[in-house]
């Protein structure tokens, strides 16, 4: 069988829980990889800046839910500190 691709962001690598995930369903990893590069990395930055791990699965949970219903990135998020400089103030 061959290896399942999964696209990384812009500035973020996909870690290998999320992996994990993208993999166990191939509808699942065909919406990831059609994501622009920008949207995975905004999703891969909201799963990883959490603090607990409860609140990470949650995060990788509702990321497969809410793209298998057609969001494209995160709600309520204000952008990767790691690549906007003005979503910054919302991670002291």
């Amino acid at each position: 069988m061959a290896e399942q691709k999964v696209s990384s962001g812009v500035v973020h690598k996909v870690p290998n829980d999320l992996k994990d995930r993208l993999k166990s369903k191939s509808e699942l990893l065909e919406i990831w990889n059609n994501l622009t590069p920008l949207a995975r990395n905004e999703w891969i930055c909201w799963v990883t800046i959490v603090k607990k791990e409860e609140t990470r699965e949650n995060h990788i949970k509702r990321l497969e839910e809410e793209l298998l219903e057609g969001i494209k990135r995160p709600c309520c998020w204000p952008g990767c500190p790691h690549r906007r400089e003005s979503a910054k103030k919302w991670f002291k």
